[in-house]
Formats: structure tokens, C-alpha cells, sequence
């Protein structure tokens, strides 16, 4: 079986971390960790609050993760620019992915909710977010394909805005993998289809200055914790910019394929250089 994860053939080396750069580390992961681990207190003590009255619905603890998010991006010193306007109510919305700074960018600004693969569910700190924030996870499984559909559409009647990243795999951050049309199934059932939005959302990295462009790309066999560590340890950021395509309703679609390439052109028009490297 073909691994689904992108890979390339010239991966950038990490560059080493001064004596300087571990003093940012530590300062910014304490800075960090302590508020993102407030965040998640304070998150699930108002969940307990929310979920009885509004079962389902998240009407206040999105405001929690987008106070985390934001923060995360100010002890890095990355400078977040947000292009076009988020949808507002239920729908999907669909993203180029870059690394798991994505997840903090698409959170700053937006009330949403994240399609992962099942194995992010284990993963140290960012499995146990994921989970707090309502992030459905899926079996990457074609025989599960019916029961991720059924999932999702319930997820969609409550009123969510769900987000996934159709190339199935993150990469440099300077292209766009064939979007695969699998999950887009499930936003075209007869009973919501006429209902239901789609969002092109793209992520654009620029990298600090004197820095490998693709910075901030995490893939192939890159370590998350290397990827964390050189994130914290740099001393001047880049920046990231999230752009909002005009939403598109899901009956505009003939089927699952015309959806796919459709978003998939709109994600690609918003990046400033080629995507056929």
C-alpha cells in the first residue's frame, strides 16, 4: 500500500540552536505551555457548563481556542495577516496543509472544527487539544468511508463548521498536493446538500529572512518535536497569511470530483509562487 505522506528528495537540514536560541525556547514553550494549558482548563470547566444547556453546540468555548491560538502566535512573534471573511454558520471548509502551525492559524480567527486522522488523537499535547476542541477524527480506512460520511453529516446538522485537509498529507508549503475527493461525499447527501457551504481556506507561509523558504513546512520523515523546537528557538519570525475564498454552496457540484478540483483551484490561485515545482 502506497504511505500517503508527501515526501521530498532535498529536505532542509534544521539549523543548529545557540546557546541563545535554547534560552528562546525555554522562555517562549513556558510562556506558551502555561497559557495553552489554562486555555484547556478554563475550556473544558466552561464545557461543563455548555454542554448540558447546549448539548452539541459550542457557542462559547471557540472563543477559548482563539485566545490560545492568537496568543500563540504573539510569544512567537509571527505576524498573522487574515485576507477575505470567514464563513459564518454551519458548512465545511477545506485547506492547503503546511505543518501543525496551520491548526493555530485556522483557530485564530474562526469558529471551527478540525477533520483529523485518527492517530492525531494519540499524539502528546496536540491529540489531547485536539480532543478538547471537538475535532472529529476519522479511520484512514476506504471501507470506513459510509460510516465517516454518516459522522460528518451529523456533525453538520448540529450546525458546525467542519474543516479537513483534502491532500491527505502536509507538505513544503509552497504547492498544492491533487485534493482527494473521498470525504467530500458526505456534503453532498440530498438532505443537506442544498443547505450546506464550502470554504476554500489557503495558507500562505513566508519564512524569516535569510531562512529556507520552506521554513515552516513539516513532512516526510521531519520530527514534530525538531519542527517545535526550531520554531521556538528562531529569532525573528515570518509570517502567515490565511485567505478566505468566496464560499461556494455544495448543490453547485455535479458530484464528490467536481467539488474536489474545484477547491482545489481556488487554494492554489491565492499562493504567490508556482504550485507545479
Amino acid at each position: 500500500m502506497t504511505s500517503p505522506t508527501w515526501t521530498s528528495a532535498d529536505e532542509p537540514e534544521a539549523p543548529p540552536i545557540s546557546a541563545i536560541g535554547w534560552m528562546r525556547v525555554l522562555f517562549r514553550g513556558l510562556m506558551m505551555g502555561t497559557y495553552i494549558f489554562g486555555g484547556l482548563v478554563a475550556l473544558l470547566l466552561v464545557r461543563l457548563i455548555e454542554k448540558p444547556i447546549y448539548r452539541a453546540k459550542r457557542p462559547f468555548t471557540p472563543k477559548i481556542t482563539q485566545s490560545v491560538c492568537r496568543f500563540a502566535f504573539w510569544v512567537l512573534g509571527m505576524r498573522l495577516e487574515v485576507i477575505g471573511t470567514p464563513m459564518q454558520g454551519g458548512g465545511a471548509a477545506v485547506a492547503n496543509h503546511t505543518s501543525w502551525l496551520d491548526i493555530f492559524a485556522l483557530n485564530a480567527f474562526d469558529d471551527i472544527y478540525f477533520v483529523a486522522k485518527s492517530e492525531v488523537a494519540n499524539w502528546p499535547v496536540i491529540g489531547w487539544l485536539a480532543r478538547a476542541t471537538g475535532t472529529q477524527f476519522i479511520v484512514r480506512d476506504r471501507t470506513q468511508a459510509l460510516a465517516h460520511t454518516h459522522m460528518l453529516q451529523t456533525r453538520l446538522r448540529h450546525g458546525h463548521r467542519l474543516l479537513f485537509f483534502p491532500e491527505g498529507t502536509s507538505t513544503d508549503g509552497r504547492r498544492v498536493l491533487p485534493f482527494k475527493p473521498t470525504l467530500f461525499q458526505s456534503l453532498l447527501a440530498p438532505e443537506i446538500s442544498d443547505k450546506i457551504f464550502i470554504q476554500a481556506i489557503t495558507l500562505v507561509f513566508h519564512a524569516p529572512v535569510g531562512q529556507d523558504p520552506r521554513f515552516y513546512g513539516w513532512w516526510g520523515d521531519s520530527n514534530l518535536t525538531s519542527h517545535l523546537l526550531k520554531a521556538l528557538a528562531i529569532k525573528r519570525h515570518g509570517s502567515v497569511q490565511v485567505v478566505y475564498h468566496d464560499a461556494v454552496a455544495s448543490n453547485t457540484f455535479s458530484d464528490r470530483k467536481a467539488m474536489a478540483r474545484h477547491l482545489e483551484a481556488q487554494v492554489a490561485s491565492a499562493l504567490p509562487w508556482k504550485t507545479d515545482l
